[in-house]
């Protein structure tokens, strides 16, 4: 060994430069002459191999067939993994900042506290509020402020469960500027979820002229509906004069689901809308008109949203589950 080691010595640094350069030559022109023989077998796929038809792997099929240029079996997975776990967070940074936008646009009222919503722009002339909670009963006042003392719209909400039976309402706002202020009356146990949107608001399905109905002051009008109707839509209107209503969604005798009390101090310029949901079977709306006979006004409660696929003959299996 020790031979060999001198030998080589000895050849590298007695031989001229040509020499050295020819055997050089030869040994890379032998390594090719290797790769060439066994390389070809690892850059073949396997039988049976078929690459999946995306954006990214035809985008990647077109490198590779340019002239000049050639891509490794190898190479390419690595890129389109590359490509495809960068197109994948950048989809998933967008759904982040989205819910995001949603979960600031939402403001979490406690037990007993107040949250008001103030727009001193004149081109708001409504806004929809929906309050909701996490399942346990919501109890709330929502008035409209206009000016100093002057409260031109206000409602007490009650909801037996807010997130089965959430409540929506749209409240005119003529004349800005005007706040609109929720206070939780509820207990600390109890916080909502309260939304607030301007010009944006749920409209009216049917028309009001063709399936409205009269309501003297202390009269009531029930409407019963069917359980395919999933929500309904109620608009109440008086001719200029104050508006007292009672709303109440009953399920069952005597059994109020959820409640609205609603005074306006001019039914025709700031009328009232609502959507509430009627899931399940037996749903009864009662409109009550708590104003004097000399204010009467007219109300509309129709359907808003009927699922088509629900059958009536269907049972309504209940007991105790899970056991």
């Amino acid at each position: 060994i020790d031979l060999n080691r001198q030998s080589h010595s000895h050849f590298t640094l007695h031989t001229s430069p040509t020499i050295y350069i020819q055997a050089t030559i030869m040994k890379i022109s032998a390594a090719s002459l290797f790769l060439l023989a066994t390389g070809a077998s690892a850059f073949t796929q396997a039988p049976g191999f078929v690459r999946p038809s995306t954006a990214v792997n035809s985008y990647l099929d077109g490198i590779g067939n340019s002239p000049g240029l050639q891509t490794t079996e190898g190479s390419l997975a690595n890129t389109q993994r590359a490509l495809e776990n960068r197109l994948t967070s950048l989809e998933k940074g967008k759904i982040e900042r989205r819910s995001m936008q949603d979960l600031d646009s939402i403001v979490l009222i406690q037990g007993g506290s107040l949250k008001t919503w103030s727009y001193a722009s004149t081109a708001v002339d409504r806004v929809q509020v929906v309050l909701t909670t996490e399942g346990r009963p919501l109890d709330a006042d929502v008035e409209l402020w206009q000016g100093p003392d002057n409260t031109p719209c206000k409602m007490r909400v009650y909801s037996e469960d807010g997130s089965t039976r959430p409540f929506s309402a749209v409240i005119e706002t003529p004349r800005g500027p005007n706040t609109v202020a929720i206070r939780n009356i509820g207990q600390i146990e109890f916080p909502l979820a309260a939304y607030v949107i301007a010009n944006d608001v749920d409209e009216p399905i049917s028309d009001f002229r063709a399936t409205s109905m009269t309501v003297q002051g202390g009269a009531l009008r029930t409407y019963p509906f069917d359980p395919s109707v999933e929500s309904v839509e109620i608009m109440l209107k008086t001719d200029g004069r104050p508006l007292n209503a009672r709303i109440e969604l009953l399920q069952g005798p005597n059994n109020n689901k959820q409640v609205i009390e609603l005074y306006t101090e001019d039914g025709l310029d700031r009328p009232f809308f609502c959507i509430l949901e009627t899931m399940g079977s037996g749903n009864v709306v009662r409109v009550v008109n708590t104003a004097p006979v000399e204010f009467p006004m007219t109300a509309s409660v129709q359907p808003h949203i009927i699922d088509d696929n629900v059958s009536l003959t269907d049972p309504v299996i209940g007991g105790d589950s899970g056991w």
